[in-house]
């Protein structure tokens, strides 16, 4: 009787709001429903001789098998309902707000009043996902300004350069982007749980708790068959350089058309993009988000920890602690029906493999008000994050036989200007009071010490110097001026030393090398200020600088009378050139459109090797353009690319050029498409 079954995908996947990412197949959210229609060759008699049944099988080995009621008595449960109609059953099913999310594969099956199978229709498949629009659902976000954002945008920006000078790099999610969601499960089956207890993976798939900390354990391929391998050393030859990246989906494809070989090179705005890719994919809602000065504790004590000899070299050994210019991590909102009330909402998921948690390099969800009020007892990881936007830096002297002696303490200068995109536009919203008090406030000291630090003793007599650093606008390739003021507050001419380097260093404080140091010993007038002028040359730093292209100058002032020391630090992001991009033609679907793409060399040196990476969702996949030959000092190049759009909408086209001796430089345009004309 049965022919066949419509699942009606264009349908349903419009009032399930996926319909981006397929109109083929079914994509539903679950705690809403969803119908299919049977085709019959006759009217199924509607009396109790016959029966339709439904059966869900769900998982590669159909760890689950559900058999579906066709009446909603059980609460929480799968039920369907049934009208006849000519020719045709329709048949509307209601999946529970926590139901599993996954592939399901669905049977239609005729039974007769002994419960004999007399038909049953092929296994037809579909995606379910959780459902941020359902309030039943422990993902539900009452937005639909933020569900635009935080789950439909598949264009987002990145905040890096430092918390004084910051910069913006535009990402492309690509979260509806062909066969996404495929590889997001098969990024979730591929977890090491999944691979060694699939029923106990799969049981636990209805809870964004388990699912979001699995995908930031999965981003990073440091422990398991995991997406991306971070590199930090400069070294990326034998795979990408982090920096040449400008979305997520030519990542997470090259991962699964490798059958799971991790991708090689990110670093921690690359496992942020991508992991926001997934969560957004599976319809979690989730941000980006930028903490500057960012701690890296490596001993879990709440504070940063400078080595320095009695010549001020740095002396930290092995895993030092350290303070990223920028970290990137992701926050994720949801219930957390594991904890005490009150940490509901947005949690952080930070997927850069730095610490272990639970033996694993992974870290969160952890929720964000947890962090604020000290609560470092609460699951997952509270006091790695409580470091990354609190901690003190402290600094030590080590003197030859090994004794320690703390000269500063300072609780101001970690955890600055934390950024995320606005939902409103292209802009940065800042959500530092959603991770701390005030800096220096009783509150956030108290939380400090909540936090399980008694706060360390402050320098005994304010010490009668002080020391700024400032510096003209620094633009890649050209030299500029450091300038070094020191000033006494006091009535007493006083004696010191000042030491200043410069050095090339990562966004991560990894130091590359040494472009210049200087030490000079110095009598400032009472009530005057002495200046000091380092003047930072391309030929001394051109040759060392890293990709991320930030200078670090560090400037130490030790009294000559005193034991105590003054360390001012301050990272100088280099400007880079904009890439320039023109669009020529009408933007409709499946027309085509040509970009031309432009930029200057800025450097004093010629270029080699250059490429121009393309790729924008519903545009254009990623595409590379090499330049031929070399490109000279102050040369304009320009290459042309033409592609076809996919989808209409607001679209953003990127893209990235690379070369020998210049990384990293960007571009952008924005292009509404509209549908055929």
């Amino acid at each position: 009787m049965i022919r066949g079954i419509d699942l009606q995908c264009y349908e349903n996947n419009h009032a399930h709001r996926t319909e981006e990412m397929d109109v083929e197949r079914l994509v539903v959210r679950r705690g809403q429903p969803f119908s299919v229609v049977l085709q019959c060759t006759e009217q199924i008699p509607q009396h109790q001789d016959h029966q339709l049944n439904l059966i869900l099988h769900l998982g590669k080995n159909n760890e689950v098998v559900l058999k579906v009621s066709d009446s909603e008595q059980d609460h929480g449960k799968w039920w369907f309902s049934q009208r006849n109609a000519q020719g045709e059953v329709m048949l509307t099913l209601h999946s529970p707000a926590d139901a599993l999310v996954g592939l399901y594969s669905m049977t239609v099956v005729l039974l007769s009043a002994d419960g004999q199978i007399l038909e049953q229709t092929k296994p037809q498949t579909f995606y379910l996902l959780f459902n941020p629009w359902c309030k039943d659902d422990s993902v539900y976000l009452p937005s639909e300004e933020l569900l635009q954002e935080y789950i439909l945008n598949e264009n987002g920006i990145l905040y890096q350069g430092s918390w004084d000078d910051i910069t913006t790099v535009p990402w492309n999610f690509g979260q509806f982007e062909k066969d996404v969601v495929d590889i997001c499960f098969e990024v979730l089956d591929n977890s090491p749980t999944a691979l060694k207890n699939s029923e106990m993976d799969i049981a636990n798939r209805g809870s964004p708790v388990y699912v979001s900390r699995t995908i930031t354990a999965m981003v990073n391929a440091n422990d398991d068959r995991g997406v991306v391998s971070g590199r930090w050393d400069g070294e990326y030859s034998d795979g990408v350089a982090p920096t040449r990246w400008t979305g997520s989906v030519p990542i997470l494809r090259r991962w699964s058309e490798d059958g799971g070989q991790k991708v090689r090179y990110g670093q921690c705005w690359v496992f942020t993009g991508v992991a926001c890719t997934v969560l957004r994919c599976l319809g979690i809602p989730t941000r980006c988000i930028t903490n500057y000065s960012s701690a890296h504790d490596t001993d879990a004590n709440i504070s940063v920890d400078y080595l320095f000899n009695d010549q001020l070299e740095s002396v930290s050994e092995g895993r030092k602690d350290s303070i990223w210019n920028y970290h990137c991590w992701v926050e994720s909102w949801m219930k957390r029906d594991d904890l005490p009330e009150g940490y509901n909402g947005w949690q952080v998921l930070d997927p850069t493999p730095q610490e272990r948690s639970d033996g694993v390099f992974c870290c969160g969800p952890c929720p964000v008000r947890a962090v604020k009020e000290g609560e470092v007892g609460l699951k997952y990881d509270t006091p790695f994050v409580f470091s990354e936007v609190n901690a003190d830096l402290i600094v030590w002297i080590v003197h030859p036989d090994g004794e320690r002696i703390q000269v500063s303490q300072n609780s101001k200068v970690i955890g600055r200007n934390i950024s995320t995109k606005s939902v409103s536009g292209d802009f940065r919203e800042d959500i530092t009071a959603n991770y701390k008090y005030p800096e220096g406030s009783m509150k956030e000291r108290e939380v400090y010490k909540k936090a399980g630090r008694q706060v360390g003793q402050k320098n005994k007599v304010p010490g009668q110097l002080e020391l700024f650093i400032k510096h003209a606008p620094a633009v890649h390739g050209t030299d500029f001026d450091v300038i070094i003021e020191v000033y006494n507050a006091g009535r007493e001419d006083t004696d010191a030393q000042l030491t200043v380097t410069s050095n090339a260093i990562t966004y991560n404080s990894i130091h590359r090398a040494e472009c210049q140091r200087k030490t000079t010993s110095l009598t400032v007038p009472a009530h005057k200020a002495h200046k000091e002028v380092l003047r930072l040359q391309y030929d001394h730093y051109g040759a060392c600088v890293s990709e991320h292209h930030m200078i670090r100058v560090t400037a130490l002032l030790q009294p000559t009378d005193q034991d105590n020391i003054i360390l001012q630090e301050t990272n100088i992001p280099l400007k880079m050139p904009v890439l320039h991009i023109k669009i020529i033609g009408k933007a409709i679907v499946s027309r085509k459109l040509t970009a031309h793409i432009s930029f200057n060399n800025p450097l004093p040196a010629s270029l080699q090797g250059g490429v121009f990476t393309v790729e924008g969702a519903g545009l254009t996949e990623a595409k590379e353009i090499k330049t031929h030959g070399k490109i000279e000092p102050g040369q304009a190049v320009t290459v042309k690319f033409s592609f076809k759009p996919t989808r209409a909408g607001l679209r953003k086209l990127l893209v990235d050029f690379d070369s020998d001796r210049l990384r990293d430089v960007k571009g952008e345009a924005t292009i509404i498409v509209r549908t055929k004309m």
